[in-house]
């Protein structure tokens, strides 16, 4: 069983930046594929971001490309998603998620946290 906790959202002007993070713990995530997903108010849960076991293979959804920035450290069981030149489109609850391989859309996931929230003023 894999538990994840996301943390690191908050208000934030537009063009600000927030860093978010996913602690993994109960079971070694090191092989696994892990993503964020977001789910702004009266739309679809999104993908946003996806990285391989290895930390060497990344897919970004066309949305925040050359944007957002997702990364993870092993050792720490850690992953991150740095967010830039934030836009109030961005406003949404962000999902941390672990998967068997690189997926980019929620079926392809296995296990959820319970989100944190980002909110973006303008």
């Amino acid at each position: 069983q894999v538990q994840l906790v996301e943390s690191g959202g908050e208000l934030v002007q537009a063009g600000g930046s927030l860093r978010l993070s996913c602690a993994a713990s109960g079971r070694t995530i090191s092989w696994s594929a892990m993503g964020w997903f977001r789910k702004a108010p009266g739309q679809e849960r999104e993908f946003v971001a996806v990285i391989n076991w290895s930390g060497g293979s990344t897919i970004y959804a066309d949305s925040v490309k050359g944007r957002f920035t997702i990364s993870r450290d092993n050792a720490k069981n850690t992953v991150y998603l740095q967010m830039n030149s934030l836009k109030p489109d961005d406003t949404a609850v962000y999902y941390c998620a672990q998967g068997t391989k690189l997926a980019t859309t929620p079926q392809g996931m296995d296990y959820w946290g319970k989100g944190t929230l980002v909110t973006v003023s303008s």
